[in-house]
């Protein structure tokens, strides 16, 4: 039997303690199905192409990251570096604007969007961003642009009326302390965004943010705009500093907000954790599944629903038991569909994946 840990949290914090007994049931009716960045195990992430096949794939909700431009416009990207989503570093014209910059503590280097217009951004090319695992996705490079995220909200509306199903967005509002230090303010936009689209004003409405101030600061105005939204606390690994309570000189981490205390004042501000597979059941170092935490457990006693990240279908990604063969970029359907499953047992109430037809799999029992 696996041996019992407790896993501490910077500064003594305690992350949930492994679960003994039947776990929680889900607060969910039936889980969520949550396409991660759209299909992006299948199309390069966050194009027009992703998302599309990730509805025709099953998912519930499509997962638009927010970064804005330098002309103050909301695209959709996972970073503000574009370096490895696009072809920025074959366009000459735009090679003076390579530089580093710090981003929640981190050095990157790179281009970012801030330094672009809307204009500039729309001559760009989305590329796959993981091409070592994912080298099929590569025949799709330079096919498809950026997109806006008023664009992604029409097109998730126009899916919904010709399909027949209505699709959620569960958008994350990016690095919010950064952007507001460069003088942008990403809550305003994306608040005035929602409130100009209909489909965003009366769809499933899930809104994340891995920063505490900008949920507690825009609940009620989100609310407002659309009755039935809720909000997501995205979580780190236990031992990371929460950004925008690092920024404001606290030494809080995320394994603070995993106790039942730390989930109670979450409760607070949100509707839904997002923490990663992980934090569900954690891995030694050679990637093995250990025994569960009572994460979830705790979390539903909070009133909390669990929204997990991320289920990927390559070896690379799964835990150990699950692998089938040495190859890390192999594709095991088989074993996501098992990780899925497993944590489903232990009341998940919804999930992100990079491939929504597997996670449909898992879901449905086929």
């Amino acid at each position: 039997m696996l041996t019992r840990r407790l896993a501490m949290g910077l500064g003594g914090a305690m992350l949930a303690a492994p679960c003994t007994g039947r776990a929680a049931p889900s607060l969910a009716p039936r889980p969520l199905l949550f396409a991660h960045r759209g299909a992006s195990a299948l199309r390069p992430e966050h194009t027009l192409a992703s998302y599309a096949k990730a509805m025709a794939d099953g998912a519930d909700f499509i997962e638009p990251d927010l970064v804005p431009t330098k002309d103050g416009v909301l695209i959709v990207r996972h970073e503000s570096n574009i370096a490895d989503t696009t072809d920025v570093a074959d366009h000459p014209e735009f090679a003076a604007r390579r530089r580093t910059m710090t981003i929640d503590g981190r050095p990157e280097t790179g281009w970012f969007t801030t330094d672009f217009t809307l204009a500039e951004i729309k001559t760009l090319r989305a590329k796959e961003r993981l091409a070592r695992l994912r080298p099929q996705n590569t025949r799709y490079d330079g096919h498809f642009d950026v997109p806006t995220f008023e664009e992604v909200i029409d097109f998730a509306a126009a899916e919904s009326a010709a399909r027949g199903k209505v699709f959620g967005l569960i958008p994350e509002i990016k690095n919010s302390t950064h952007f507001h230090r460069l003088g942008f303010d990403p809550e305003a936009l994306f608040l005035r965004t929602i409130a100009a689209h209909e489909h965003t004003r009366q769809a499933p409405l899930e809104v994340q943010s891995f920063e505490a101030s900008n949920l507690r600061a825009i609940r009620e105005k989100i609310l407002a705009i659309n009755p039935q939204a809720r909000l997501l606390f995205l979580m780190g690994e236990a031992r990371w500093p929460v950004p925008d309570l690092a920024a404001a000189g606290q030494a809080t981490t995320f394994g603070d907000f995993m106790t039942p205390k730390g989930l109670a004042e979450v409760r607070r501000f949100a509707d839904v954790i997002g923490p990663a597979n992980t934090s569900l059941i954690p891995r030694d170092a050679n990637g093995a599944w250990l025994e569960p935490t009572r994460l979830i457990t705790d979390a539903h006693a909070a009133g909390l629903l669990v929204h997990s990240w991320t289920a990927r279908p390559e070896n690379y990604f799964l835990p150990a038991q699950l692998r089938n063969g040495d190859d890390p970029a192999a594709r095991n359907p088989a074993g996501m569909i098992a990780e899925i499953r497993r944590y489903l047992d232990m009341g998940l109430d919804g999930f992100f994946t990079d491939d929504p037809a597997l996670g449909r799999q898992a879901i449905d029992g086929v």
